[in-house]
């Protein structure tokens, strides 16, 4: 997502508050027929500005917040020359997957990898922020026809837990797992969703890889 991204920060809350204040304060006395003491008047006015910077300093810490300053994280590393232990071959990109890249404010590569059980074709997309444009890979297997059907978290040898669904396209079965980490492995996520609000509210680290794994059954 680029410098137009929406988001709530200090100066969002203050322009609230003050907004909330001039509110208040246009508040007409309320008529009487009997003498109000001015005291009064201010003491409710007061309650109601406290009552409102409660409410705001109850939801502030669940309001998107993002800052545009740079990461030291978010240079490309290079492309990793493994997965779970078995070498990584690179292959060409499809003309389809070129024209994806061209959009995509990150890289994309595509590999393929050799496991004891058959042979295994790898998408792996690297961000340098949170973005918009990383879609689920059911998403884009849904757009090139196949049929979807979610299956049971994948847990890899190193403990990491894995999206995992079943995409039938004709006679041709795949079985397709995904997850997305940061930079230093430390934070991982099985679905986008989880990543993407997450990192949008400052809660990671810049840097992430997208691994999508396909298995022909």
């Amino acid at each position: 997502m680029g410098s137009g991204e929406w988001g709530m920060g200090v100066a969002d809350l203050q322009g609230i508050v003050i907004g909330s204040w001039r509110l208040v304060t246009s508040f007409p006395t309320p008529h009487s027929p009997f003498p109000t003491p001015h005291s009064s008047v201010l003491t409710m006015r007061s309650s109601l500005l406290f009552i409102i910077c409660c409410l705001l300093a109850a939801v502030a810490p669940f309001a998107p917040m993002r800052s545009d300053a740079p990461n030291e994280q978010s240079a490309f590393p290079g492309w990793p020359d493994q997965l779970e232990g078995h070498g990584l071959t690179q292959l060409p990109l499809s003309s389809r997957e070129e024209r994806f890249a061209a959009d995509f404010p990150g890289r994309i590569a595509r590999f393929e990898a050799l496991f004891s059980n058959g042979r295994r074709e790898i998408i792996i997309r690297w961000a340098p922020r949170e973005t918009r444009a990383l879609h689920p890979a059911s998403d884009c297997f849904k757009g090139l026809g196949y049929s979807i059907k979610p299956l049971p978290a994948r847990v890899d040898p190193a403990g990491h837990r894995w999206g995992c669904f079943d995409a039938r396209r004709g006679d041709e079965s795949l079985l397709i797992y995904e997850r997305i980490y940061d930079s230093a492995d430390k934070e991982s996520w099985s679905d986008v969703s989880s990543w993407y609000w997450q990192a949008m509210m400052g809660q990671t680290g810049g840097g992430y890889w997208a691994v999508t794994v396909a298995e022909r059954k």
